[in-house]
């Protein structure tokens, strides 16, 4: 018996060490390596580095794009968390409550651009925004609605919202796959029941799918919330370069250009410990108000 505990024990161990290691080096040494450089003033290409205290988190204060690098990026978090889930829940529903011989199908079509580089994707939406050739331009033109055209990446008010559409468009079919697992184990005899007690299909979806998909839901708007500001940096570097005019930067694009093109590493690693201390604190306020009792029926 002591034998057999002890070979559990190693077997444990030999599975989560190696895990542990892995995680110690490309997620806590990174951490705490940016908190320390946060501290110091260093070019990040030379061996001269001084320390100078809180002055990089002083300058952070002051720095008058900060302000607006948060709004765009909290600006991406809102409009793909409605326009993702609203689309997802959707399709989510329409493949699995309605009667569609194609669903396989429309699921592969939906969730391709998921298997897609960001990378592929920026270029591909730079090129259909292209003012002369893209589709954007030339659906409006043959509309007739020629006075909507613009260069949209090239427009300070429209290039960021030009940002939203390829965005939602890579994210809904992971999440609605996601849905679709949780929609799938609902018992069809609680759809029955309704039925028979009178419900159609919208109070349906309200009163029976909707709260017993909530844990996955939950899960989605945390995961997009997550990935938005620790992630969107990516495309603003492909499709605009944080502009014009700064009017498309994010947190992230804005620490990559201060620590990679105009070498303040040192205030680039505080601009990352600002994203991490946002991000914790969004999901901790997110954990709070999407908390709800387990729905059973």
């Amino acid at each position: 018996m002591v034998q057999s505990k002890k070979q559990k024990n190693l077997f444990l161990a030999f599975c989560l060490v190696p895990t542990f290691i892995l995680f110690a080096i490309f997620t806590l040494y990174p951490l705490f390596s940016g908190l320390y450089y946060s501290f110091f003033d260093w070019s990040g290409s030379s061996s001269n580095s001084e320390f100078i205290g809180l002055d990089n988190y002083k300058r952070l204060l002051s720095d008058n794009i900060i302000p607006m690098t948060i709004w765009h990026d909290y600006f991406l978090v809102i409009t793909k968390v409605f326009g993702i889930m609203i689309l997802a829940i959707f399709f989510a529903v329409a493949l699995t409550q309605l009667k569609i011989k194609e669903a396989p199908f429309y699921r592969v079509v939906f969730f391709f651009p998921n298997i897609m580089s960001v990378v592929v994707i920026g270029i591909l939406w730079t090129f259909i925004y292209n003012p002369s050739l893209g589709l954007v331009n030339s659906g409006l033109e043959f509309l007739g609605l020629e006075s909507w055209t613009r260069p949209w990446l090239g427009d300070q008010d429209w290039a960021l919202p030009s940002l939203v559409l390829p965005s939602v468009w890579a994210g809904i079919g992971l999440f609605m796959l996601l849905l679709i697992g949780g929609i799938s184990n609902v018992s069809k005899s609680y759809y029955e029941a309704a039925e028979i007690d009178g419900a159609n299909q919208w109070q349906q979806f309200w009163k029976i799918t909707l709260p017993l998909v909530w844990p996955q839901i939950k899960i989605s708007i945390l995961y997009i919330v997550i990935t938005t500001l620790n992630g969107s940096f990516i495309i603003v570097q492909i499709m605009t370069g944080g502009g014009p005019n700064n009017s498309t930067h994010v947190m992230g694009s804005y620490l990559y250009q201060q620590a990679f093109v105009q070498y303040n590493f040192g205030y680039g690693a505080t601009i990352g410990v600002m994203i991490l201390i946002l991000s914790l604190l969004t999901v901790l306020i997110l954990q709070f108000f999407m908390k709800r009792e387990k729905v059973q029926y």
